[in-house]
């Protein structure tokens, strides 16, 4: 009685074949994608200094603020500073007067000194011509002639140095010239004065987020020292590596699907951007760069991601899992169910996604195959739930 129950239990397994789940062949996407893991980062990062050496007065941002294009990073003791711009000012402005007093008075009174001395020398040439004439006809004596004739001779001079004058006070003139030569000599003191002043406040170069700060107040500074780290307020990158074995597989504008490892829910979309030309011989892998145009508000700077990149994409083709194909990587074939039994088919494969892979030939659409882990053999008789 007992092996006629026996018998009776697994009779209809060993006559009709074991029951088992099957892969529909359908139609659909296949994406092939790349995945690769790396960190956030940003274009560039803009080190803060001073430009002199001072005495930090005051650090009005913290380390992680938000800091906007121009906003107030340092202010540095500047009372030295501004006494120096005070002076420099002061030189200007004598300068300044120097070269009104040459343009509205000394300019005028030589023109009048030019036009006296003319006056006077034509006078004198008169009297020296009379004089002249009287010691010709008896009525002078020759010291009277030598008198006027010295008379005349320095009026002369005069002349000529009233004119000597005036042209070096006109414009283009020595003393003009030397004037305007003070002025600008002072105001390129009063621009280093004020730039000396401007160099006091160390402002954002740009708009962005404050990673790092090392200076406190009253600390002494000094040129070419980094003292504040900025990241700019600008698209961050994803900087991952790729095996050198998917190189050629990679491209420029290639979409991709990116998430933080500290927020695995939140997916976010991102393309390829750069490919380095070198390869890293330690690791064989190449940099691979992705731009985030809108990036979630989550992500922050260095932390680790992980980036899927599409490759390849295969519309309204036949698909098939992996993991109903016998040796995908060699002489594909599976275990195609016809009727009541197991028949072995090749296969030909087009493109092969992380799951399925595409099915050129050997298979139509709606057939159904055996997962290749099932313990069937080819021409064997198998039921379907």
């Amino acid at each position: 009685m007992p092996l006629l129950l026996v018998g009776g239990v697994f009779a209809p397994r060993l006559l009709l074949g074991p029951i088992v789940v099957t892969e529909p062949v359908r139609r659909g996407t296949l994406l092939r994608s790349v995945v690769a893991t790396g960190r956030v980062t940003t274009p560039f990062r803009v080190s803060i200094g001073s430009q002199i050496t001072g005495t930090v007065r005051d650090v009005p941002v913290l380390e992680g603020q938000d800091v906007a294009l121009g906003q107030v990073l340092i202010r540095l003791e500047a009372s030295e500073m501004r006494a120096g711009l005070a002076q420099a000012q002061s030189a200007v402005l004598q300068a300044e007067t120097q070269l009104h007093h040459l343009n509205d008075v000394t300019l005028p009174v030589a023109v009048r000194t030019l036009v006296q001395a003319e006056a006077t020398l034509l006078n004198a040439q008169r009297q020296f011509s009379r004089s002249e004439q009287l010691q010709a006809s008896g009525f002078a004596t020759r010291a009277a002639l030598d008198e006027v004739r010295v008379a005349r001779d320095v009026a002369e001079a005069q002349m000529e140095a009233a004119r000597i004058q005036l042209t070096s006070n006109r414009s283009g003139g020595t003393d003009e010239a030397l004037a305007q030569a003070v002025l600008a000599e002072a105001r390129a003191s009063l621009r280093a004065a004020q730039a000396r002043l401007d160099y006091a406040t160390i402002a954002a170069p740009v708009a962005g987020t404050l990673i790092a700060r090392s200076v406190e107040r009253g600390d002494v500074v000094q040129p070419n020292t980094p003292l504040m780290t900025l990241s700019p307020a600008a698209a961050p990158q994803l900087v991952v590596q790729i095996d050198e074995r998917n190189l050629g597989l990679i491209a420029l504008g290639q979409a991709a699907l990116a998430s933080a490892d500290a927020y695995p829910q939140a997916p976010f979309s991102a393309h390829v951007a750069y490919i380095n030309p070198s390869v890293d011989p330690q690791r064989a892998a190449v940099e691979v760069k992705l731009d985030v145009t809108e990036p979630p508000p989550t992500l922050r700077e260095d932390m680790t991601v992980s980036v899927d990149i599409t490759v390849a994409e295969r519309t309204g083709v036949l698909i098939l899992p992996l993991s109903a194909i016998h040796d995908p990587a060699g002489e594909a074939w599976v275990l195609r169910v016809e009727g009541s039994h197991a028949r072995r088919v090749a296969v030909r494969l087009g493109l092969r996604g992380a799951r399925a892979a595409e099915i050129l030939d050997g298979l139509g659409e709606g057939e159904r195959v055996l997962p290749a882990n099932a313990a069937v053999a080819a021409g064997q008789r198998v039921r379907t739930p």
